[in-house]
């Protein structure tokens, strides 16, 4: 077995500033611990430069750069970003545990031919890692326990055979090693600074002062016992909240902190299986505005089909955005998933260089998110000889039981019905014609209103081609129709599709157009 550790030395720094544009980093940034006399946790490179400190008040550091932004330590989300990250790392392997506080753990040896040999899989650890905003060290080695240590101790170099791990790990501080303090305070009154020193002791003598735990530690880290470590398991539903550095007053800037959500979410949709069909976008604004009242802003958005490609639901989200108008400014961003449904990947070609995706934003799903949900609708067929009632609107995504979505309750009308004998019946209890529709030609282009033929034909006459279909139906509902159906041509050379009314009984009824061909 092969692992690899990726730990984050500024995590706490990290979920804050991974929401900054690349613009806003050359403000000095630092994270506080809080209470009465905060101290400094993490700094970036900008406050490092201004001469501030690891461990220093606050105060001081507000001395040195008074332009400085400062944001409390959220323990919160350091555990999310790790449950984010071990997420992404399951698109690598099947196997990823979180090893808090600040690292995560995973098995590789079964992926390295899948990603063209170690050297190119830890080049993608190391760059995805920096792609989703997080500063990371790797260390790799046979045990899970001994690349945590490499990792820690800033040993990048791969070590791929356990018989190695002896001189690899001695001259490695007991500092990194979890141990309580009192164990490692003894051991250093003693002289034991190392891990190869620690590891020379007796086991019989070091388990009778210290308890097995040490022995086990120093056992696991060098591949004598086993390790088992149980695999990080992905939330059922994707729920993701980005703290921004500062307050932003303006939707398009919110862009950067929403890419990073959206890559996020598609990892966890990658390392699902899925493709997400609907998305909430909540915009959380500053406390003291949520405390009078203002709610957040939430921007609900649907895909035509199953998606998870980032620039597809970054492009979708864009449009969304630029659309909002901020009624205070945002201190958080929150995604969320509403629905998924199951997506397979995409079969590549034999040939070599097949790296096209799909295309990134379909039309369908551009137009929706600048028009609104109920602005685009799908037409699906309805069983039913009047040719204005054929149609209806169907829902686009998952509103329906199918790839296509149901048609809406609100645009159903009264029709047939099926009885309990498994007779058709109409909603009057008569029975109605349950033969297929006839193999007729039909137009692309229907009219809302049948527009009335008199004026039209009074210069020059329209010569019929075919016809007439006879369409009679409707008697049960009140909207009866008999009607005559031609395909004529028109003194411009068009076709139409137009009828003769005989609704009440005369044979010479009037004219009406009613669709043309394309």
């Amino acid at each position: 077995m092969l692992w690899t550790c990726l730990i984050f030395p500024s995590l706490p720094l990290d979920v804050f500033a991974r929401a900054a544009a690349p613009a806003d980093a050359t403000r000095p940034f630092v994270v506080g611990s809080g209470g009465h006399y905060p101290r400094v946790v993490a700094a970036n490179a900008v406050a490092r430069d201004a001469g501030i400190r690891t461990g220093q008040l606050v105060s001081g550091a507000l001395a040195r750069a008074p332009e400085l932004v400062l944001r409390d330590r959220d323990g919160d989300g350091e555990a999310r970003a790790l449950a984010q990250l071990a997420t992404w790392a399951l698109t690598f392997t099947p196997m990823a545990c979180i090893a808090p506080p600040d690292a995560l753990v995973a098995e590789i040896g079964g992926s390295l031919r899948l990603f063209g040999g170690l050297p190119r899989l830890a080049a993608r650890l190391t760059e995805g890692t920096h792609a989703l905003g997080y500063a990371t060290r790797v260390g790799i080695a046979p045990t899970p326990l001994a690349a945590l240590l490499c990792a820690r101790a800033g040993r990048t170099q791969p070590v791929t055979d356990v018989r190695q791990l002896p001189g690899v790990l001695a001259p490695i501080p007991l500092a990194l090693v979890d141990m309580d303090d009192a164990t490692r305070a003894t051991l250093r009154e003693a002289g034991i600074t190392t891990f190869g020193a620690a590891a020379a002791l007796p086991r019989d003598g070091l388990a009778r002062r210290f308890g097995a735990a040490l022995v086990a530690t120093l056992d696991r880290a060098l591949g004598f016992v086993p390790d088992p470590r149980a695999s990080f398991v992905p939330a059922p539903r994707f729920t993701s909240r980005l703290e921004l550095p500062a307050p932003v007053h303006d939707a398009e800037a919110l862009g950067f902190g929403v890419q990073r959500l959206v890559q996020e979410c598609a990892t966890w949709l990658t390392a699902r299986g899925l493709g997400v069909t609907r998305l909430t976008l909540t915009l959380a604004h500053e406390r003291h505005v949520r405390q009078r009242g203002t709610p957040a802003t939430v921007v609900p958005f649907a895909l035509g089909a199953p998606a998870r490609l980032p620039a597809h639901l970054l492009g979708v989200l864009r449009e969304r955005i630029a659309r909002v108008a901020l009624p205070a400014p945002v201190e958080a961003i929150v995604l969320s998933s509403d629905e998924t449904a199951p997506l397979s990947g995409r079969n590549l070609s034999l040939m070599p260089g097949d790296t096209a995706d799909a295309v990134e934003v379909p039309l369908l799903d551009r137009l929706r998110a600048r028009l609104g949900e109920d602005a685009v609708v799908r037409l699906a067929p309805h069983a039913e000889h009047r040719p204005e009632l054929a149609m209806r609107d169907a829902a686009i995504a998952a509103r329906g039981h199918g790839p296509g979505g149901a048609p809406r309750a609100a645009h159903r009308k009264p029709g047939p019905a099926t009885s309990a004998s498994g007779a058709t019946r109409n909603v009057r209890g008569a029975p109605v014609d349950t033969a297929p529709l006839p193999d007729a030609p039909r137009p692309v282009w229907l009219l809302a209103e049948p527009e009335p033929l008199a004026h039209l034909v009074e210069t020059q006459p329209w010569v019929l081609r075919d016809g007439p279909e006879r369409i009679e139906s409707g008697w049960w509902d009140g909207h009866d129709i008999r009607r005559d159906y031609f395909i004529a041509t028109t003194p411009a050379g068009e076709t139409a599709w137009i009828y003769r009314d005989h609704r009440y009984g005369i044979d010479d009824g009037e004219w009406f157009l009613h669709g043309l061909f394309a």
